[in-house]
Order: structure tokens, then sequence, then C-alpha cells
């Protein structure tokens, strides 16, 4: 379903309700919009305009708002409310500017729009970018506090995130853990089988399921199932102004909201891989003993000789990394939800994308490392 950009709630005094991204690109369904909703406005009286669930305006658009806005006052007293101190500042600069005329939006070619969705894509990743640096500081700064003082660390909000991460997740970390040490283990059977050399299974295993797979499988479950809980939290409660009444109450949201559920991550990831090694193990040695008969007891005993304890160390050392990049990409992105319940749905879906994004570059860069430390 497209987005609405311009509502009309007429309960005893008639308010156009503006939200969304008002830019080039919609301008023309804006537009659309607004000439739909014109039979329905009254002739006399007073209309208010509703500007605060705006995500986004460029000049176009304020053009436009101007435009509208001017149309609206030939009948009626018009009273503009909830427009942000950023586009009040626009709002003034293009009244200066504005040349009334018909306006039309033109439609501009396909490099033209190549180009225009390039810069809008890099602008707003160069402003989330700034966005995200400035919640790692005040999030830094909310633990350094808590650092300072104990005392306030709530344990009991620490607790049931613990939970909710952790002992929940338990069941389907269990099932991914042994699947892939199944297909691992089953895969590699086949293959060694035919070159005679069985035992070797054990090393498969006992390498790649805790140095590699099982941190990697670990963080994407928990990056599916964390940071989209996160963010729909977090953003909820901000559209239900939940934030904003802490922040009225003189309650600090990063010590309050944020850093129980980056602790928790932090706390029970690594616990979480541990889990996993333990389950696919398990399942390796399973289909070793069904596939090539290698009994549990030799496979535990090449287990020991042959895989080191760094692979498991190297496994568990990647955990608060992981924890950290995912419960910061979901904490952050719900903080980035705006007023209204569709961009809910829409930053849990790009916090989960950034998560393992975040979590797959981080895995690539420990093997870079790792490999040329000899480790």
């Amino acid at each position: 379903m497209n987005p609405s950009f311009i509502t009309l709630k007429d309960d005893n005094q008639p308010i156009l309700i503006l939200s969304g991204r008002w830019l080039l690109g919609n301008l023309s369904s804006i537009k659309k919009e607004f000439e739909g909703l014109k039979a329905k406005l009254p002739r006399t009286g007073v209309i208010f305009l509703d500007c605060k669930d705006i995500e986004e305006m460029d000049t176009a658009s304020m053009l436009f708002f101007i435009s509208m806005r001017k149309s609206l006052k030939s009948g009626l007293k018009v009273s503009a409310k909830g427009l942000n101190p950023s586009f009040l500042r626009l709002f003034k600069v293009m009244s200066l500017c504005y040349v009334e005329a018909d306006f039309k939006p033109r439609h501009p070619r396909l490099v033209s729009r190549l180009l225009y969705h390039i810069g809008e894509n890099t602008a707003q990743a160069v402003g989330d970018f700034r966005s995200f640096l400035d919640f790692t500081g005040r999030s830094t700064l909310a633990f350094l506090k808590d650092l300072a003082h104990p005392s306030g660390i709530r344990l009991n909000e620490l607790a049931v995130n613990i939970q909710n991460i952790g002992v929940m997740a338990v069941p389907i970390i269990a099932l991914s853990a042994f699947l892939i040490g199944v297909v691992i283990a089953f895969q590699s059977a086949v293959q060694l089988k035919n070159y005679g050399a069985n035992i070797f299974i054990v090393d498969m295993v006992g390498i790649s399921i805790p140095r590699e797979l099982s941190p990697l499988i670990t963080a994407i479950v928990v990056a599916g199932r964390s940071a989209s809980a996160f963010t729909a939290q977090i953003g909820a409660m901000k559209v239900t102004e939940e934030l904003d009444a802490m922040e009225t109450l003189g309650f600090d949201t990063y010590r309050f909201i944020i850093l129980p559920r980056i602790l928790a991550t932090i706390i029970t990831l690594p616990l979480l891989i541990f889990f996993a090694d333990i389950v696919g193990i398990y399942a390796g040695m399973l289909v070793s003993s069904l596939q090539l008969d290698i009994r549990p007891a030799q496979f535990l005993e090449r287990l020991e000789e042959a895989v080191s304890i760094r692979h498991y160390l190297i496994g568990l050392l990647k955990g608060p990394f992981f924890a950290l990049a995912i419960a910061s990409i979901g904490c952050f992105r719900g903080l980035q939800v705006s007023r209204n319940t569709q961009s809910i749905g829409r930053y849990t879906t790009v916090s989960v994308v950034n998560s393992i994004f975040a979590v797959i570059f981080l895995d690539a860069v420990f093997s870079i490392i790792f490999t040329e430390l000899k480790l």
C-alpha cells in the first residue's frame, strides 16, 4: 500500500494531517492527494495544518506547501502547527523566493532521476552515519555513568532482556546448530569416504563449527530475533510518546532503555555460541557414527588431539563484537522511527538487514586479522 501524505481529520475542527517524506520524487502523489481532498474542505472558517509527522521535506515540496497554504487562505483562515525548526527555516527562506505560478512538477529524465536517487541515498547514508556516531557517543557516556555508579544499573531490565535474547532463543539456536552440524558432517563424509580419510571428518567438524559457522549462524539468528524486537519496542515507545514522557520526567533514555539491551546482548551471545558449538559438534559426531562407523569415543579422542582450543576461543571472542553491532543497530533504528506506525515496519526491516550485514562484515574482518596473525 502506498504511503499517505495528506489525510483529512474532520471531527469538530477540520485538520489536514501532513506526513511522510515530502520529496521531489513524491510530489506528484502529494499534489494528487491534495487535489482529491479539496472538494471535502469547508469553504469558510478555520483549518489547521498538522505538520509534526513530516519526516523529510526538500525545497520543491516546501514550494508546494507554500502554494497549498496560499490556495487554502483564499477562503479559510489557515493555522500550521508542528513544523520543526529546520522546516521552519526552510519555509522562511522559500517564502522570500516564492513566486506565484502554476506549480507543476516536472518528470525528470532517466539520468536525472538516477543522479537524484544516488545523491538522495548518499545524503541519507551520511546523515545516518552522523546520527549513529551521536548514538554511539551517548551510549558510551551512559555506560561510563553506570560504571561510575553501578547501583544505577537496572538489573531487573537486564535480566528480562537476557531471558528474551538468550533463554527464549535456545530452541531455534539448537535446531540451527544441529542442522548445520548435520550438513557439514554429511557432505564431508561423502567426500572423505572416497579417499579413505574418514577420521579427518573430526578435524573438519571440530574446526569449522566452533571457529566460523557456530558464531555466524548464532549471530544471524539473534540479529533476526532481537534486532527487530529492539527496533519495534523502542519504535512503539516513540510513537506512543513514552520516550518523550521519560525525558520530561528527567530519565535518561539511554541508561534506562538502550544500555540494558546492549549489555544483555553482549552477555548472552557468547553463551549461545558456546551452546551452539556443543550441539553442532554433537550433530557431527552422530553423522560420523552413522555414516563412517566412527564410534563416539574415537571421535572425542581425535577431537582432543587434532583441534586446538584456540579455535573455540576465537569463535567465542567474536560474540561480544557481533552482539554490540546487533544491539546498537536495533536500538538506533528504533530511535529513528517517526511518529507513525508505518515507519515501525520500515525501520524494523532495515535494522535486520543492517545487523546481518554488519555481522558478515565483522566476520570477514576477523578472518583477515586472524589469518594475518597466523591464528
